[in-house]
């Protein structure tokens, strides 16, 4: 079994490829709220969860998060069915909802806590972001450079209970309206086959 740990509210337990058929990626893009929103509607997707990840100080707060001092990038950690949807089809359709050619930002989301990352917990997982990277690359889906880093997992950090399910809940407000409603809208309309 590979194993990780994972920090939720100071406590660290196993975590990683959970048995079964479960397998957890965690993917930085930008806002949380705008990743969060577009993997929940993914069929073989079990759960998202909003947090932290990839920085140097235990159990952040947004604020801290927010400053860029802490090293973490706004995350969703995805528990999925590979047999349902793999790794390979999740790193692809990340890419498709942010821009991955930001180095450090997303729009006027700017600081390294915005930054494209995917934090493999498997060298499957590795492999598949690895290789989707690179062929999209070489075919220049995007006019710029792809600067998505490819990082191994160390930890995350839930974050507080108001960012969990944001877009959800909070669907009227003025930036989900304008920020995370079409990335909802273009999501649907690309991977329609692949919607619960």
């Amino acid at each position: 079994m590979f194993l990780i740990m994972q920090a939720e509210n100071g406590r660290a337990e196993p975590s990683g490829r959970t048995g079964g058929k479960k397998e957890i990626l965690t993917l930085g893009g930008g806002c949380f709220w705008c990743i969060e929103a577009v993997f929940d509607m993914v069929r073989g997707v079990h759960g998202v969860e909003s947090g932290y990840s990839g920085g140097h100080l235990a159990n952040p707060t947004y604020e801290e998060v927010c400053s860029g001092a802490t090293g973490h990038a706004e995350v969703v950690q995805i528990t999925f069915d590979p047999e349902a949807v793999s790794a390979r089809e999740l790193t692809e359709m990340f890419l498709t909802i942010h821009d991955p050619t930001q180095l450090n930002r997303q729009g006027p989301d700017i600081g390294t806590q915005y930054r494209s990352v995917i934090f493999y917990r498997s060298p499957e997982q590795k492999l598949a972001a690895e290789q989707v990277l690179r062929e999209w690359g070489e075919k220049k889906i995007y006019p710029g450079k792809i600067v998505t880093q490819v990082e191994s997992f160390r930890v995350f950090y839930r974050a507080e209970n108001y960012h969990q399910e944001y877009f959800r809940l909070n669907g009227t407000q003025p930036y989900c309206r304008a920020v995370v409603a079409p990335k909802v809208a273009k999501f649907r309309k690309m991977f329609q086959d692949k919607l619960k």
